[in-house]
């Protein structure tokens, strides 16, 4: 700093100005004045140039952040954009090593296959040419027992050449077709009992049976005691009125609130079930409205039994069936055999021979079309002669069913001879849908009187010591006297037995008879 400024006083009296001194104290003060003034505005403007300068370098610092996290996020995507293409490129490059590999490995697996086929067609060719090695010894060989043969037939005549040729011939093929003969017997009744077995098992386990129950008799129940006196009427013409009308039989007795309806006929009963029915509940009975009812019931039993045939065809999805034959199918619903309904045992028999015949490779649809028609006989009403297998075949005929499925209807009992496959499918179908489990039920009294008779009809032959009934009345065991009855003797018991159970008793399925002829020695060592 100069200094005048520092010691302005002593400046001017140096000066030698003391002359001008009242002119100096004004520069002086003005002097001081302006330094005063310059002091306090540099102090304004050096506080003003701190604070700028602060907030410009918060700014530049704000600034530089802001820079630095944009440069870092930047620098960060893109090192997460080449790591990404990095990866890209190692995955690309990975794919192509596992192409690489499978198509050396496939490379590799041709080869070995290539060298395995090379291997055999080595090993063929090697037979084959010991084969014909072989081959060409024999015939050499051959050639020379021709030649010695020549040489001997040069001195024969054309009988005895052929004699001759007969007799080798016989010699050398005898041994071998015996042998083949046997071999080919029991492969052939083993692999039919087998596939037989297989194909009737299979058949049964895909069948849903059910059990039927014992329907004996049709009973209409009443409201009342009175009810019973309307329908027998003034002197029994309400009674004798239905009974005409319907073909049935009314058994009133002293059952409570209850009427039995018997006939033969089952539609009748059914057709007589739903009349009587009818009035009950109707409450008016006498002989006109016993007719309306009757008609009434009649239309309702027929339409129920047209729908019931209907529904058994669509079961088995048949098509081309006559309208005749579908409403005779339909009054099998009401038809029983030994308790089961002859309609669900023909739908039954239909199901049985589609699947063996699709065991058997035949075709399904004519084996169930034959199953479900070979019961038909039994709903043909009016006078006709034969069985029901045969009045069955005759309906069927005349209304243009196959020769198959007639044969097959006509030969369910083997009243005829069996012409097809589809025949003896449906044989053994009946007798499967029969004899099944829970197919047919008899009354204990019965069923226990059935199997008395058969043992009793056993025994009354002479030379039988025991009999016994066993598997439900199928099968009968005879015990024979050894001493008195030889072999011969036994198998003639047997012959008659069978001969007199078809002629004399009456029974489902089949019945087995055994007899039995055997010693016995025994010792007791003491």
């Amino acid at each position: 700093m100069p200094d005048f400024f520092v010691n302005p006083v002593h400046v001017l009296a140096q000066a030698d100005v003391a002359l001008y001194w009242p002119w100096a104290g004004l520069m002086l003060l003005g002097a001081m004045a302006g330094f005063f003034v310059v002091w306090v505005g540099t102090k304004d403007t050096r506080r003003d140039a701190h604070e700028q300068a602060a907030a410009l370098i918060e700014v530049a610092k704000r600034e530089a952040q802001v820079a630095g996290e944009e440069i870092k996020q930047h620098a960060e995507r893109e090192l997460e954009a080449r790591r990404a293409e990095v990866n890209r490129e190692l995955d690309r490059r990975e794919i192509e090593m596992d192409l690489r590999l499978r198509e050396i490995r496939s490379h590799e697996e041709s080869l070995s296959l290539l060298d395995h086929q090379l291997s055999q067609h080595s090993e063929r060719l090697t037979r084959e040419s010991s084969a014909i090695k072989q081959a060409r010894d024999a015939i050499r060989a051959l050639s020379k027992s021709l030649r010695k043969r020549l040489e001997g037939v040069s001195q024969m005549d054309a009988d005895e050449i052929k004699r001759a040729l007969r007799e080798e011939v016989q010699l050398e093929c005898q041994d071998e077709l015996r042998a083949m003969r046997r071999q080919i017997v029991d492969r052939s009744e083993q692999d039919l009992q087998n596939e037989a077995k297989r194909i009737l098992v299979t058949a049964m386990q895909r069948m849903a049976s059910r059990p039927n129950h014992d329907i004996t008799a049709t009973i209409v129940s009443l409201p009342n005691d009175e009810m019973k006196g309307r329908i027998i009427g003034r002197e029994g013409r309400n009674i004798k009125s239905f009974e005409s009308v319907t073909g049935v039989t009314l058994l009133i007795d002293e059952s409570p609130q209850m009427v039995l309806v018997s006939s033969f006929d089952p539609v009748r009963r059914e057709i007589a079930r739903a009349a009587l029915d009818a009035l009950v509940k109707d409450g008016r009975i006498h002989p006109a409205s016993i007719e309306e009812a009757v008609k009434t019931a009649a239309a309702e039993v027929d339409l129920n039994v047209q729908q019931s045939g209907e529904d058994a065809v669509q079961r088995l999805g048949i098509n081309g069936l006559r309208p005749e034959i579908i409403s005779l199918l339909g009054k099998l619903k009401f038809r029983f055999s030994y308790s089961q309904n002859v309609l669900d045992h023909s739908v039954e028999v239909g199901f049985l021979c589609s699947l063996m015949a699709s065991e058997l490779g035949l075709d399904p649809n004519v084996a169930k079309r034959a199953g479900l028609l070979h019961d038909i006989g039994k709903a043909v009403e009016g006078d006709y002669e034969g069985s029901h297998a045969s009045i069955g075949a005759d309906f069927v005929r005349r209304h243009g069913e196959t020769t198959i499925v007639v044969n097959a209807v006509a030969a369910h009992h083997e009243e005829v001879k069996p012409e097809t496959l589809y025949a003896g499918l449906v044989i053994l179908a009946d007798t499967l849908s029969a004899v099944r489990p829970g197919a047919r039920a008899e009354p204990m009294q019965t069923y226990i009187q059935r199997l008395e008779r058969l043992e009793k009809l056993a025994l009354s032959i002479e030379g039988v010591q025991q009999a016994f009934a066993i598997q439900a009345g199928r099968e009968v065991r005879v015990v024979v006297n050894p001493q008195k009855v030889s072999d011969e003797q036994a198998k003639e018991i047997s012959r008659v037995l069978r001969q007199r159970i078809e002629e004399e008793l009456q029974y489902p399925s089949t019945i087995k008879v055994t007899v039995i002829r055997e010693h016995r020695f025994t010792e007791t060592a003491m």
